[in-house]
C-alpha cells in the first residue's frame, strides 16, 4: 500500500492495478448522499464504484424483520440486557432494538474515543443510516444560508438558497416527499405528493396555537413516505415500522430507491465489505488519483483510481478519511490549508421533552399508524422576535395519539380485557430540535498511537453543546408548555434528557463549505480546496446547523454537485 505520508504521483501507481481498478467516478459510502452521487453518475453515463464498508443489504430481501408481529421475536422485541450492557452508546439511540439491531454497528466493532462524551450512532451496510432515518424532510430558507454572515459567526456559506432550490425540486420529484404547501419561509414550499392528515388532537392544537400566537404555526410534517405510488414504489402502509427496512418501497432509502436506479444503467458496481484508508494525491497533476481501500474482512489492500471522487462517509468517517489522506502537499490531511479540518462539529439538540394529557375528544380515534408527526416551525429571532439569551431558533417535532390504559398490576381475566380495551386521554409529545451554532473547539481528531482493526487512527471526538444551546433548551422547555397549556392540556411535563452530543444523529461540520480555502475545507460546489476532483456533499460539508432535519439539503446538495462534476468532466477541468 506504500507510505501513507510520501507524495504518490503516476511514477509508482501499479500500472496493472490502475488498468483494472479505474472508473470514472467514485462514491464512499453508499448512504442517503452517497446514493444520490451513484445515481446521478450513472445516469450520466460514467461508469461509478461505490464503496461501502459494511455488508450487502439487498431492497426487500435483506429486511429479516420487516414483517414480523411482535410475539414472533424471541424477546418480544425488546433488547436483552446483555445486548445493552455490551453497548451503553448504542443502547441510547430511540431506534436500536432487536427488531432493528442488524441495522446498527455495535459498540465494539469500531471503537472510538471520546475527550468530551459523544454518542456516535453508525449504520455500516449498503443503504447506511438511509434504512433508519426519521424521513423527516423539511427545506432550509433563506435565512440559513445568510445567518452566519449576518451573525459573524464562523464563515458565511458560499451558496444561498435560490443555488439549491431547483435541487430541492429535483431531489424530492424523485425521493417522493408527502406534505402540504404551508406558505411559511422558515421552511419553504417544495414538490409534494398529498399531506399525510392530522388527528384530531392535532387540528386542536393547530387551531389553538393559530388563536393564541400570531408567529407560530402547527403543519403536518413534509416526510420521505409515499402518500401515493412513485416510480413502482409504495404506497406507505400506515404501518410505522419504517427502521425495519420497507418491503413496499413506502419510504425513501438509497437500497429502494437510488441504488435501484443506478443499477439500471449498467454503469454502477458496488463493492460492500471494503474500509477506506485514504484518499491517493498526484502531486504532479495536483489532484486526487484515487482510492486506497482495506477489505474489511480479509484486510488486504487494494487501490481503486477515477477522475471524480466523492466522499460521503457520513460526517465524522468523511472527516476522518479526509485527515488522515496526508501527503507532502497535504501534510495535515486532505484540504486542510486553513487548520479548520475536524473542526466545527455541529449536532441538532434534542434534549427539551414536553408532554401532556388532553381529556377531550373522549369519542374519537385514528386510523392506521401513521409514520410521521406534525411540525411548529421555527419562530424565535424570527421577525419581530429576538431572544437576547440565545442566537438562532429552534422547532418542535411532536408524536401524539390515544393508547390503552396502563396494564400494570393487571394480568389475568375480566380486569386484564377490560384494561386492554379501555382507552386513556389523548396525549402530546413535543420535542425540541435546536440549531447548535458552529464552534471551532467542537472537533475531532486521530489518535496518535491506536488503531481500529484495519490499521487506521481511532477517532478522538471532542465536542459538547455550548451556553447558547443550553439557554435554548430552556427556552424551549417554557415555550412547549406554554402552547400545551393554552391547549387545555394537563398533567404537563417538562423534561431535559441532557444527552451529549451525537444522539440527534444529525452529525455536521468538520470539512465546511466556505469562500476561501484560508477559512474552509471546500469551495461553493463541494470541491476540495486544493483537489479540484474530489467532492464532499454529506454533512460534513455544512457551514451551519439550522433546525430543520438535514437530510432533504445533503440530497440536494450532492445532486448538485454531481451535475457540476460531471460539467467540469467534460470540459476537461477534472
Amino acid at each position: 500500500m506504500g507510505n501513507n505520508n510520501d507524495s504518490t504521483t503516476a511514477a509508482n501507481l501499479n500500472l496493472k492495478a490502475a488498468r483494472e481498478n479505474t472508473y470514472d467516478a467514485i462514491v464512499i459510502g453508499s448512504g442517503i448522499s452517497g446514493g444520490w452521487a451513484a445515481k446521478e453518475f450513472c445516469q450520466k453515463g460514467l461508469k461509478t464504484l461505490v464503496l461501502e464498508r459494511g455488508r450487502q443489504v439487498e431492497h426487500i430481501k435483506d429486511y429479516p424483520t420487516a414483517t414480523m408481529a411482535p410475539w414472533e421475536f424471541p424477546h418480544r422485541n425488546v433488547l436483552p440486557n446483555k445486548v445493552r450492557e455490551e453497548n451503553p452508546i448504542l443502547s441510547r439511540c430511540y431506534a436500536f432494538e432487536e427488531a432493528t439491531e442488524h441495522f446498527f454497528v455495535k459498540d465494539a466493532a469500531h471503537p472510538y474515543l471520546q475527550t468530551r462524551p459523544f454518542d456516535w450512532i453508525r449504520g455500516y451496510q449498503v443503504g447506511g443510516k438511509s434504512l433508519t432515518w426519521a424521513r423527516w424532510t423539511q427545506r432550509w430558507g433563506e435565512t440559513d444560508f445568510e445567518a452566519n454572515a449576518k451573525e459573524g459567526i464562523a464563515v458565511d456559506w458560499p451558496i444561498r438558497y435560490k443555488d439549491l432550490a431547483p435541487w430541492y425540486s429535483y431531489v424530492e420529484k424523485f425521493a417522493g416527499i408527502s406534505g402540504n404547501k404551508d406558505g411559511l419561509a422558515q421552511i419553504p414550499d417544495g414538490e409534494f405528493l398529498p399531506p399525510m392528515e392530522m388527528n384530531c388532537i392535532e387540528k386542536h392544537l393547530k387551531k389553538s396555537v393559530a388563536e393564541n400566537f400570531k408567529n407560530r404555526h402547527v403543519v403536518i410534517s413534509r416526510t420521505a413516505n409515499l402518500s401515493t405510488p412513485l416510480f413502482g414504489r409504495g404506497p406507505c402502509q400506515y404501518r410505522n415500522l419504517c427502521n425495519r427496512g420497507c418491503p413496499f418501497g413506502g419510504y425513501f432509502s438509497s437500497n429502494s430507491t437510488t441504488i435501484p436506479a443506478a443499477q439500471l444503467t449498467g454503469n454502477l458496481t458496488l463493492r460492500p465489505f471494503a474500509v477506506v484508508h485514504s484518499i491517493i494525491y498526484d502531486e504532479k497533476t495536483q489532484k486526487a488519483a484515487g482510492v486506497r481501500v482495506i477489505d474489511t474482512n480479509t484486510k488486504q489492500a487494494t487501490e481503486y483510481y477515477a477522475k471524480i471522487i466523492f466522499i460521503n462517509a457520513g460526517t465524522l468517517n468523511t472527516a476522518l478519511i479526509l485527515m488522515n489522506s496526508t501527503s507532502s502537499r497535504f501534510p495535515n490531511g486532505m484540504g486542510n490549508d486553513s487548520g479548520e479540518l475536524g473542526h466545527n462539529l455541529m449536532d441538532h439538540n434534542y434534549n427539551a421533552r414536553i408532554s401532556g394529557e388532553h381529556h377531550g375528544f373522549q369519542d374519537q380515534y385514528f386510523s392506521g399508524r401513521r409514520p410521521t408527526g406534525i411540525y411548529i416551525p421555527r419562530f424565535r429571532n424570527w421577525g419581530d422576535d429576538k431572544q437576547d439569551a440565545y442566537k438562532r431558533g429552534f422547532a418542535f417535532a411532536s408524536a401524539n395519539g390515544r393508547q390503552t390504559q396502563s396494564i400494570d398490576g393487571v394480568t389475568i381475566g375480566e380486569d386484564l380485557k377490560n384494561a386492554l380495551t379501555t382507552l386513556g386521554p389523548w396525549k402530546v409529545h413535543l420535542v425540541g430540535m435546536g440549531e447548535c451554532l458552529p464552534n471551532h473547539n467542537n472537533k475531532v481528531s486521530l489518535s496518535k498511537d491506536k488503531k481500529d482493526d484495519w490499521g487506521i487512527p481511532l477517532l478522538d471526538i471532542d465536542a459538547s453543546f455550548t451556553e447558547n444551546e443550553h439557554n435554548m433548551t430552556r427556552d424551549i422547555l417554557e415555550t412547549g408548555a406554554e402552547m400545551l397549556d393554552k391547549a387545555g392540556f394537563t398533567n404537563i411535563i417538562k423534561t431535559d434528557v441532557n444527552s451529549a452530543m451525537g444522539l440527534g444523529i444529525h452529525e455536521m461540520g468538520t470539512a465546511r463549505m466556505g469562500l476561501d480555502a484560508k477559512t474552509s475545507v471546500l469551495n461553493g460546489n463541494n470541491q476540495v480546496w486544493g483537489a479540484k476532483n474530489v467532492f464532499v456533499t454529506d454533512g460534513a460539508c455544512m457551514a451551519s446547523g439550522s433546525c430543520q432535519n438535514p437530510s432533504l439539503t445533503y440530497m440536494a446538495l450532492t445532486a448538485r454537485a454531481a451535475n457540476f462534476a460531471v460539467e467540469e468532466l467534460k470540459k476537461q477541468n477534472l
